[in-house]
């Protein structure tokens, strides 16, 4: 039998389906929403994280902070430079020039911020192949800018910047642009680099609080079974049954866990390796974990996680 259902008219067209559909037609619609959800769940949750949580928040402002700070130096130098090479132009020229430089700048870091979370350059990925749109995207939105920012500067004083020859300066100025991107992801991998090394040497915590809101729950790290990835939301499974819930990125909390035992096996799942009480295979290069009661996967692509776990064995 089949069955005619009337679409809404805001429904549909997200749908890609007319007015009056099968049944059939309104399963196999949202299986293609849901696998692009899944593809995009796939890119952020395998990557750094996009959360701006803890040590990322860290993360994030330290090296835009560092970036600020040297690029207003280098900016200044260039206008040290440019009026010693042209003693005939007045200071405002270079101060525009490079003050529009640096504001443009600072202003799309977060292209390569983005970036960086969703294709990390120190994981080998064909995710890396997004950080050349990123690339080009940071490019054009730095020399817009730029241009922009100067022709309503020139504007203002009554006269005409021109950005000439277009190619030759754009061409240019997106090889400086992409220096200038490899050093924003040596920056990140820096930061992150010394961030984690503070956080292995701070004293280890005996407790954790998961928050959902308002509502806070501490807990013993020793009492964390296990957390798995709940759409937006982490899963905590704790030793006495209960499961709590926090609004948290699942690789957020494997960087904030990870000096305290916390391991990951999937892309969906944490572990606390001193709870492991089985390890056993599942075929295909696959394992299972068992913590007590709890079965959680362990993939084949998480060969750190397989090595640490049979070291305990």
């Amino acid at each position: 039998m089949r069955i005619k259902i009337r679409m809404g008219p805001a429904l549909a067209p997200f749908l890609g389906l007319s007015d009056f559909v099968s049944l059939r037609q309104v399963q196999r619609a949202w299986g293609r929403w849901m696998r692009i959800r899944d593809v995009w769940q796939s890119l952020v949750t395998s990557g750094a994280d996009l959360g701006t949580a803890g040590s990322q928040r860290r993360m994030f402002l330290l090296t835009l902070g560092a970036v600020a700070v040297v690029g207003a130096f280098i900016n200044t130098l260039g206008v040290i430079s440019t009026l010693h090479a042209n003693p005939h132009l007045a200071l405002i020229e270079p101060v525009i020039w490079e003050g529009s430089s640096w504001i443009t700048l600072v202003s799309f870091f977060w292209i390569a911020w983005v970036a960086y979370c969703l294709a990390p350059p120190y994981r080998l990925s064909w995710r890396l192949l997004l950080h050349i749109p990123a690339l080009l995207a940071f490019a054009v939105g730095h020399i817009g800018g730029f241009v922009l920012l100067c022709k309503a500067a020139y504007f203002a004083m009554g006269r005409h910047y021109a950005f000439t020859p277009f190619w030759g300066s754009f061409f240019y100025s997106l090889g400086r642009d992409a220096l200038a991107y490899a050093v924003f992801m040596a920056a990140f991998t820096f930061t992150l680099t010394l961030l984690r090394q503070q956080h292995v040497a701070a004293p280890r915590p005996h407790t954790f609080d998961i928050r959902d809101g308002t509502k806070l729950n501490r807990v013993m790290i020793e009492n964390i079974l296990a957390v798995s990835s709940a759409g937006n939301y982490a899963e905590f499974v704790l030793r006495d049954g209960r499961k709590l819930c926090m609004r948290s990125p699942l690789t957020a909390l494997e960087r904030d866990l990870a000096p305290y035992g916390i391991v990951r096996t999937h892309r969906s799942w944490l572990i606390n390796a001193a709870a492991v009480t089985a390890l056993n295979p599942a075929g295909s290069g696959d394992y299972t974990v068992s913590l007590g009661a709890l079965t959680v996967p362990l993939s084949r692509r998480f060969p750190e996680a397989l090595a640490r776990l049979r070291a305990k064995e």
